[in-house]
């Protein structure tokens, strides 16, 4: 007998498209043009342009014998810190629920992975929630938030995304919020919360809130509410001190799964899921990092100079979009702006050829060296002249001029923030082919 004709091997499945995320991208392109010798001012980023507490490098620098892996989950002295920690906010948890990682990102990814099924993202929303979708075998359903009301799924539009994608056959199993917003420097509101949790509920969706920016609140917005206070059960709570300590470069997150039968199931897929990607996290910084989810004075201290230091800059760059007629939600959290130039639309258009965001972005970056990054980047469709602008970089390019700027009485007094905040203005105004505002007025 012919023998049989040989079988090819199964092929493999293409990779995920996955782009590079838009503000590693972006920081990057300024990085390379500021070597370059050019005039940069970047506004692309929300990594905080902050010194390191001395406390907190020095029990970073005292633990770096620390080698051993320990944990998956990370260390009892951490886990016991961070529940503390969400007590102190009203969310008392079991340390044993409590899941630490290399970062909140990889946390919410991994936490993506372990919950399964389809992804139900805001819109707009932080550029890398939709691309971990992907990442995870998920379809990213994208729902749009009430008008100032960042981070939250409209709760009625969310109903109707999540029947016409089941009537389609995906299976969202998952809704991501952030509370506070990235990018849009808003907070949703306790009644928005409230009713997204039901409708969690009612849909039966796991809640992944993303609370990375819960410790800058300015003093006198609304607080922040986290949708584990009305939907307890199903709300998987993230997040970090990247933030409120500007110490990203220390990669620590951490992670608070629900006291309930599907909840204690989740946190054991997660730490199998950490268990398979990294291990545990990094021992030096785990000590660190439960020094800082401890909250001694120093630390709150810094926390709230990082706050009020925000919030100065912020509302003094906001200040520069709305004089040129920009359309800008009020901010109540954060270091960003989601500024919408909509107003200024036809001028844009005859002027500088500029029909949407991502073209306004292009232009201030290579005519101004302003980078900021479009709507597009954060899932919003159609050709919106919306961008989203970081003031995080403007408060020094050392240590000791940061320090002065979180030490500051006025920080806008400071020379290279005047500088920073008075050249938006000028941009701005070209840009819209206004006068300049005028600069901010002079110091003693």
């Amino acid at each position: 007998m012919p023998e049989p004709p040989p079988t090819s091997p199964p092929s493999a499945p293409a990779p995920v498209p996955v782009p590079m995320s838009a503000t590693l991208a972006a920081d990057e392109a300024l990085a390379r043009r500021r070597r370059a010798g050019e005039r940069v001012l970047s506004m692309a980023s929300g990594e905080i342009g902050l010194p390191v507490l001395p406390a907190l490098r020095d029990r970073l620098a005292a633990a770096a014998g620390e080698n051993a892996y320990g944990s998956v989950a990370g260390s009892p002295a951490l886990r016991k810190a961070v529940a503390g920690y969400w007590e102190r906010r009203g969310l008392a948890v079991d340390p044993g629920l409590v899941v630490a990682g290399p970062g909140s990102k990889s946390l919410l990814f991994a936490v993506l992975l372990a919950i399964g099924g389809d992804v139900i993202v805001p819109v707009p929303s932080w550029v890398s929630y939709a691309a971990q979708a992907r990442l995870a075998g998920a379809r990213p359903v994208p729902v749009p938030i009430l008008p100032g009301q960042g981070g939250v799924p409209d709760p009625d539009r969310l109903r109707e995304a999540v029947a016409d994608a089941r009537a389609a056959g995906q299976n969202p199993r998952a809704v991501v919020v952030t509370v506070p917003d990235n990018p849009t420097g808003t907070v949703a509101s306790a009644a928005t919360v409230r009713r997204l949790a039901a409708a969690a509920r009612e849909l039966d969706l796991v809640i992944v809130s993303d609370e990375i920016y819960g410790d800058l609140v300015y003093a006198g917005s609304d607080p922040a509410v986290s949708p584990a206070l009305h939907a307890p059960e199903r709300t998987v709570v993230t997040t970090g001190l990247t933030k409120n300590l500007a110490l990203g470069g220390w990669r620590t997150g951490v992670a608070r799964l629900p006291d309930s039968e599907p909840g204690r199931a989740l946190h054991t897929r997660l730490v199998a899921v950490a268990s398979q990607i990294w291990s545990s996290p990094p021992a030096p910084v785990q000590t660190a990092a439960a020094y800082a989810f401890g909250e001694p004075p120093e630390v709150v201290e810094r926390v709230a100079a990082s706050r009020r230091l925000h919030e100065k800059v912020v509302r003094a760059v906001a200040a520069r979009f709305t004089a040129v007629g920009a359309e800008l939600a009020p901010v109540a959290a954060t270091c960003y702006l989601y500024p919408d130039f909509e107003p200024l639309r036809e001028h844009l258009a005859a002027a500088h050829g500029v029909h949407d965001g991502d073209g306004l972005a292009g232009l201030l970056s290579e005519r101004y060296g302003v980078g900021v990054l479009p709507a597009s980047a954060f899932g919003e469709p159609g050709r919106p002249l919306r961008i989203r602008a970081a003031t995080s970089h403007f408060y020094g390019g050392t240590a000791e001029r940061q320090t002065e700027a979180l030490e500051a009485v006025d920080p806008l007094a400071l020379p290279w923030i005047r500088e920073s905040v008075d050249r938006v203005g000028e941009v701005l105004a070209d840009l819209a082919g206004a006068q300049a505002p005028a600069a901010l007025a002079p110091h003693p």
